[in-house]
């Protein structure tokens, strides 16, 4: 059998392909891999996300809020990827090869679905934690009712500080001072029952 040459890229050949394509996608250690759209209740549960976030920040002048829209980057690690939700408390730091690539989120929120699941929760959970400057990781379950906060320690370790499962439960946003009703969260979404199910099951 003949073996296919692997296509490597660089960050520069990323970021000119990027912003000439219709559709997103992630960058890693010389590859490119294409985004999944996302189901109705994943996109759903999002804008409710971003909605929450945004009326709490409102009046907040030192931290802002991104959508899916917007890239980071990771230079510790090479990864070029758009978060669900971003938010950057204190000035916006950019990428040195890209001004509209953020490198200093505070907080990062993953919708997560069958397909996303596991990469969210293990390998991309393993390259956020290179950001210096993250504070909080919150895991939104897309399947069933379930939120997910990780917090980094001040000797610098992870630990899951909050969870919920029912509708009726909230969870906080220390980072920003927000507490988010589940209800909220899951408002408009079809056939989400509470009690976690990992999306890879």
């Amino acid at each position: 059998m003949t073996a296919v040459a692997q296509t490597i890229y660089t960050e520069a050949d990323y970021l000119l392909m990027e912003a000439k394509a219709g559709y997103k996608s992630e960058y890693f250690r010389g590859e490119i891999f294409m985004m999944a759209g996302g189901t109705p209740n994943h996109n759903r549960i999002k804008e409710n996300l971003s909605g929450e976030i945004y009326t709490t920040l409102k009046n907040k002048k030192s931290c802002r809020s991104y959508s899916s829209d917007q890239r980071i980057h990771i230079p510790e690690n090479t990864l070029y990827t758009y978060p669900d939700v971003v938010v950057v408390c204190g000035p916006n730091q950019y990428s040195a090869r890209d001004h509209n690539t953020i490198t200093n989120p505070t907080i990062i929120v993953e919708v997560i679905s069958r397909s996303s699941g596991a990469y969210d929760r293990g390998d991309k959970f393993r390259l956020y934690r290179d950001i210096s400057s993250l504070q909080e990781y919150v895991i939104v379950n897309s399947l069933n009712v379930g939120v997910e906060i990780y917090r980094r320690t001040e000797d610098n370790h992870w630990l899951l500080a909050e969870d919920a499962y029912k509708l009726s439960d909230s969870v906080t946003i220390q980072s920003i001072e927000a507490t988010l009703l589940l209800s909220d969260l899951y408002a408009g979404t079809e056939d989400v029952k509470e009690g976690w199910i990992t999306p890879e099951e």
